[in-house]
């Protein structure tokens, strides 16, 4: 595993496209993903292979970003948030072998523009969280939440225009 030195200490980013200005904090794991300018990556985050995070976002400490996720510009990720990249994990395949990327396909995710997802929230699979919406801390979001709209709870509901 190579590592890197940014902000003075060693990272393991792999094969990872940064952008100008990116700051990258102790013990992150990048592989395969692309940062955007000027975004902000916390502690304790990893970031998987053919994930995205564009201009000018913060992704606080503890996150786990996926496969398949894309966050676009000018968005605010809270602490321990997860994504989540398939509708129905298994450990073997129907053969009883252990499962490859193989045997399922992966379910992508965007969160628009200007959102905000609060500290440990939880994001299934396939779904969009619009421009400038907010999403309430510790809510699992199990459907869109249409933009400049703020939801809470589990699962997340309306709760009122921005």
């Amino acid at each position: 595993m190579e590592l890197i030195t940014i902000n003075n200490e060693k990272q393991s980013l792999i094969n990872v496209k940064l952008g100008k200005n990116v700051k990258v904090f102790n013990f992150v794991n990048a592989y395969g993903c692309s940062i955007d300018d000027n975004s902000k990556i916390g502690a304790f985050v990893e970031i998987q292979k053919g994930a995205f995070i564009g201009k000018n976002c913060k992704i606080s400490s503890h996150t786990f970003i996926c496969e398949g996720v894309h966050i676009h510009d000018n968005v605010f990720i809270g602490h321990n948030v997860t994504f989540i990249n398939d509708k129905f994990p298994r450990a073997v395949n129907e053969s009883g072998e252990l499962a490859t990327e193989s045997d399922w396909k992966v379910i992508e995710t965007h969160i628009e523009k200007g959102a905000t997802v609060g500290s440990s929230v939880t994001i299934l699979c396939g779904l969009t969280i619009g421009e400038n919406a907010f999403v309430g801390a510790g809510s699992v979001v199990t459907k869109d939440v249409p933009p400049f709209t703020v939801v809470a709870g589990n699962p997340a509901k309306f709760i009122r225009k921005t």
